[in-house]
């Protein structure tokens, strides 16, 4: 079955998947992790809809690709258009709700691309390289600054981050990208993700979950 979006308590989202919009090394540690200079601007790229596949009832990895790395992440599904430099309200009302994610790379394709000097694209975008649980409400959270994302693998707390810890917090990340290109209904941002990122195996069993708001389980096939 075709990816759709929902909310938790199973809703389907009318909303298309759209476009979904990454940023990188957003977390000073995370960016330190992987020996890369933290950077000064927003560093931005693209995954297409057509890489994303849900997080429940498990998810296959291209183990012939090398290895393939997990980075959990907080996601935002946009629910109206955002274009040119939207006000702080026009963001928070674009909002629609919030969600916990997988943004999968092909980490030895990615260094080789980088080496060369590349666009990532084929380490970032193949199909399944971004998994999406179910979305809570825009409205769950009060503090954007305050949400907390976690991600245990067999019972091993990986990674365990706030977006406090954000070098570009949700809603200026959100106004800088819609001043790039427009947001549409059913794009995903993918708002970084915070130190501790390392290797998936076919047979992982994943805890998934914004702390707090909603949990999800998973596996690895």
């Amino acid at each position: 079955m075709s990816y759709q979006h929902q909310y938790v308590d199973g809703t389907r989202i009318h909303f298309p998947i759209g476009k979904v919009v990454c940023i990188g090394r957003n977390y000073a540690e995370h960016a330190k992790e992987l020996d890369n200079p933290v950077p000064t601007e927003p560093l931005l790229f693209i995954k297409p809809g057509s890489c994303v596949v849900e997080l429940e009832g498990g998810f296959a990895i291209p183990t012939e690709r090398g290895s393939v790395h997990y980075e959990a992440e907080i996601a935002v599904l946009i629910g109206k258009p955002l274009s040119t430099k939207p006000s702080r309200e026009e963001v928070l009302d674009a909002i629609s709700g919030f969600a916990p994610a997988l943004d999968l790379t092909l980490r030895d394709k990615q260094a080789e691309l980088k080496a060369k000097g590349l666009p990532w694209e084929i380490a970032k975008s193949f199909d399944g390289a971004a998994v999406l649980a179910p979305f809570v409400v825009g409205s769950t959270f009060a503090d954007l600054t305050d949400i907390g994302i976690r991600l245990t693998i067999n019972g091993e707390v990986r990674q365990d981050g706030n977006s406090s810890a954000m070098l570009n917090p949700i809603v200026p990340m959100i106004q800088h990208m819609a001043g790039c290109f427009s947001l549409q209904a059913g794009d995903v941002i993918l708002t970084g993700t915070p130190v501790g990122v390392g290797p998936l195996n076919v047979g992982d069993d994943i805890v998934l979950e914004l702390v707090g708001a909603s949990s999800f389980t998973s596996s690895v096939r």
